[in-house]
């Protein structure tokens, strides 16, 4: 019964959802709240009566539970936003516009296919959030002043992102830790399935690309225009600062602004300084180095304080959700009931039957209750090698589908950053995140990974 609750909560979360019948907020808080009165009152009362009943402050704890979790990543999300607001606002990203614009031309192909190299070299550190930090920013006022379709900019990181799954990320290693095998044994076999990937990430570039042409009418001699004196070019030039904005600009601070952006890379990839850290304190430098009075400060803070507080307002949300599936035990009996629910006739073909249905499984279970209650289940089934399973669970299962699992709070991140609606990011994203990772799975069976 606990199964079956947790199973139309999260389905009536995303329906919901996808179907805007409730904004996210909304949907975050209510719907995992009533899926929780139904799991620990509603059924206990109808089963054994009042006796059975929690306390009246149960849910209110694993609320508080799952909020402790993600408040240091809430926290980082609001200052986050702030510092790239401000050095934003000073005018970093306007020389490197210009460079890119200079470079690409008014090419959607290679803007998009760019947008995506650069999201693939930012999520060498393994984390998501960092990724969309560093990615969107830095190409997002070009997607404006293109007029390119934002969804694309959204979803071209998400790709990038979702095939780059490296030894050290979060799902290999819980993959690993649950067989009790090595990262090296994990990842190694799996490396011509991640090029099938990159390669399909390249190929979408192209394709959403070739589509922006059309719609923006650069098709022809136009769509690889680059020189400055082309009339579109001409068109597509960055727009004229208004009297606001160039008040705002420090161009004199632009390597100043550059270097603080380099050492808050590196302080997150190659320290173990908690990200919120770093970000409150370069928050405090930018503002310092950019705007020297306090009322410049607070005037900056305020501009993007709409912003931070929407996407922290929705990361709680999302901590409601997570921290009542979690601690109410739903996520795990619904784990254990979806691992032993395949039929006897399937099980030679599991890892790649798994292989397929990996990515949408990321819309229903976070990594831990998949990787550490369904996988080994279902790996020891028996009929093929345990590691099989997890090669094919890596190929979609919290890679491919984290940046739309609702599960993640790294998905909302994204659609903020890039000012998509998370329904429409959705809609747009899953097809192709999981032909990605079908493709990935096809690269598996042929290089002999796991039989199909």
């Amino acid at each position: 019964m606990l199964a079956l609750i947790g199973i139309l909560t999260i389905a009536t979360l995303l329906f919901c959802i996808m179907s805007k019948r409730l904004s996210p907020i909304v949907a975050l808080i209510i719907i995992p709240i009533l899926g929780a009165v139904a799991a620990l009152y509603i059924v206990p009362l109808c089963q054994s009566g009042l006796g059975a009943m929690p306390d009246y402050t149960t849910i209110p704890k694993m609320v508080l539970a799952g909020i402790g979790k993600l408040a240091p990543m809430a926290a980082m999300f609001v200052f986050a936003i702030i510092f790239f607001g401000v050095v934003s606002d000073a005018g970093m990203f306007d020389p490197i516009i210009a460079k890119i614009l200079k470079v690409v031309g008014t090419s959607p192909k290679k803007i998009i296919i760019g947008t995506g190299v650069l999201a693939l070299i930012a999520h060498l550190d393994g984390n998501g959030a960092v990724t969309f930090l560093i990615t969107v920013p830095a190409m997002l006022p070009l997607y404006d002043k293109l007029g390119i379709d934002k969804r694309i900019l959204a979803g071209i990181t998400a790709l990038s992102a979702g095939v780059n799954f490296l030894p050290w990320t979060g799902p290999m290693i819980r993959a690993a830790g649950a067989l009790d095998v090595t990262t090296h044994e994990l990842f190694t076999p799996l490396i011509p399935a991640q090029i099938c990937g990159l390669a399909f990430m390249v190929f979408m570039g192209w394709y959403w690309g070739r589509k922006e042409e059309k719609r923006l009418g650069l098709t022809g001699s136009g769509a690889g225009a680059s020189g400055e004196d082309t009339e579109a070019v001409t068109h597509f030039a960055p727009k004229e600062l208004t009297e606001e904005e160039r008040k705002l600009r420090r161009p004199h601070l632009f390597w100043p602004n550059i270097i603080l952006v380099i050492l808050v890379i590196l302080g997150m990839v190659i320290t173990k300084i908690a990200p919120v850290v770093i970000f409150m304190v370069a928050c405090c430098i930018a503002l310092t180095l950019n705007y020297r009075k306090p009322a410049e400060q607070s005037a900056r803070i305020n501009a993007h304080a709409k912003g931070a507080l929407m996407m922290a307002s929705i990361l709680f949300a999302a901590s409601v959700f997570t921290g009542i599936m979690s601690e109410s035990g739903m996520l795990k009996a619904m784990a254990v009931y979806a691992g032993h629910y395949v039929p006897d006739a399937l099980s030679s073909h599991i890892p790649f039957i798994v292989s397929l249905v990996a990515m949408p499984l990321s819309l229903v279970f976070d990594p831990d209750s998949y990787y550490f209650g369904i996988m080994p289940v279902v790996a020891n089934i028996g009929g093929f090698p345990p590691i099989q399973v997890a090669q094919a669970s890596l190929l979609g299962q919290m890679t491919t589908g984290f940046p739309v699992s609702p599960l993640t709070p790294a998905t909302f991140l994204l659609c903020s950053l890039c000012g998509v609606d998370l329904a429409d990011h959705q809609k747009f994203c899953i097809p192709i995140l999981w032909l990605a990772s079908i493709v990935m799975a096809i690269g598996a069976v042929l290089t002999g990974v796991f039989p199909i």
